[in-house]
C-alpha cells in the first residue's frame, strides 16, 4: 500500500535549509495498522503530507495505493482517506450535510451517501448533533466529524494524523472501536501518528519511530520493547541501609543491570521481572533486606525512544 525510497522534504528558512524528512524508506503492506511515533518536529506530519499529496517531495519517490504521489496525485486521493490535525468541515455546514457532500465528492450516489452518513453519525455518537452547524459542535464532536469524513467512502488506506487529540477517554475508545471494526470488515490499511504512547501500544501491530526525519526503529511494540534491557523492578525498603543491602544483593543476581539506589528505593533492570522476582525476593531475605513494596514494570515505547536517543519521547511531544 505504501512504498517510499529516499523520500526527502526540505524547507527553506531565513537561516538556511531545514531537512524535515531525510531519505525515508518505508513499506506498509495491505491491511497493516502502523503507528508513526516521534517528538514534535521529527517529520511525522511532513511524511503524511507527502504521502497524501499535500506536499511534493524534494527528492526521492513514493507510491501510495499503487499510484505515484507526484505523477498521479489524483489517483492517490481517490483511494485514501486522510484526517489531518485541523478541523476539515465548513463552519457553517450541518454535520449531516457535510458528510453527504463528502461522500458525493467520492462518487457515491445520493442515497448511498446518506445511508453511510447516518451510520457514521450513529456509530461515532454524533446523531444528536447531525443538524447543527460545525461551528456549534464541541471540540470532541468536531474531531469525530473529521473521522467520519475520512471514513465515508470506505477507503482502502486511511491516514490519521493525531486523530484522538482533544478527545476524552470514552470518545477515544469509541473512535478506535469503529476504526478497528471497519478495518476488520474491509481490510483497511491504517497509518497513524499519535502522541498517546499507550494508544500506539494497544492498537498498532507495527510501530515506526522517527527522529530528525529518519526512521530509527521499526517493528512490533513487543519487538521494540525487547531492545530495552529488561523489565524495571522497583524495590521499596524501610531504611536507606536496607536499600543499600538490597542493591548489593540484587546486583549479584545473573542478568541484573542498571542498579540504582535513591533513598529507600532501589531500581534495577532484569530480563524478565515475573520470572526473576521469586529468586530476587529469596536473595533479599537472605541478605536481611526486608521490603515494604515491590513493583515490576514492562518497558514502554517511551523507554524504547529513551534507549535509542537518550531523550524521552514524552518530553519531546510536550
Amino acid at each position: 500500500m505504501i512504498h517510499t525510497r529516499a523520500l526527502t522534504r526540505d524547507f527553506g528558512t531565513k537561516s538556511g535549509t531545514v531537512q524535515a524528512v531525510r531519505g525515508l524508506d518505508l513499506d506498509v503492506g495491505a491491511g497493516e495498522l502502523v503507528a508513526l511515533l516521534g517528538p514534535n518536529g521529527a517529520g511525522k506530519s511532513t511524511t503524511l503530507r507527502m504521502l497524501t499529496t499535500l506536499l511534493p517531495p524534494t527528492s526521492g519517490g513514493a507510491t501510495v495505493a499503487g499510484r505515484d504521489v507526484v505523477a498521479d496525485p489524483a489517483g492517490v486521493r481517490r483511494r485514501i482517506g486522510f484526517v489531518g490535525q485541523g478541523h476539515g468541515a465548513g463552519f457553517d455546514q450541518l454535520a449531516r450535510d457535510e458528510l453527504v457532500t463528502q461522500g458525493r465528492c467520492y462518487g457515491l450516489g445520493r442515497a448511498e451517501a446518506r445511508r453511510r452518513a447516518e451510520a457514521l453519525l450513529t456509530e461515532l455518537e454524533l446523531d444528536g448533533a447531525a443538524d447543527r452547524e460545525s461551528v456549534r459542535l464541541s471540540g470532541g464532536q468536531r474531531r469525530r466529524l473529521d473521522i467520519a469524513m475520512g471514513l465515508i467512502h470506505r477507503p482502502d488506506l486511511l491516514f490519521l494524523d493525531e486523530p484522538s487529540t482533544g478527545l476524552d477517554p470514552h470518545s477515544r475508545a469509541n473512535l478506535w472501536s469503529h476504526v478497528l471494526r471497519m478495518r476488520a470488515e474491509h481490510g483497511t490499511t491504517v497509518v497513524l501518528t499519535t502522541h498517546y504512547l499507550d494508544e500506539a501500544d494497544a492498537v498498532a501491530e507495527r510501530v515506526v519511530v522517527i527522529d530528525h526525519g529518519r526512521v530509527i526503529a521499526d517493528g512490533t511494540p513487543d519487538e521494540l520493547k525487547g531492545k530495552v534491557s529488561g523489565d524495571l523492578v522497583s524495590l521499596t525498603t524501610a531504611t536507606a541501609d536496607a536499600a543499600r543491602a538490597a542493591a548489593e544483593a540484587a546486583g549479584r543476581l545473573p542478568g541484573t543491570t542498571a542498579v540504582e539506589t535513591d533513598g529507600t528505593e532501589v531500581r534495577l533492570r532484569v530480563p524478565r521481572g515475573d520470572a526473576v522476582l521469586p529468586e530476587l525476593l529469596r536473595a533479599l531475605d537472605a541478605a536481611g533486606a526486608p521490603l515494604t513494596g515491590v513493583r515490576v514494570q514492562r518497558p514502554t515505547l517511551d523507554d524504547v525512544f529513551l534507549t535509542l536517543t537518550g531523550r524521552s519521547l514524552r518530553e519531546g511531544a510536550e
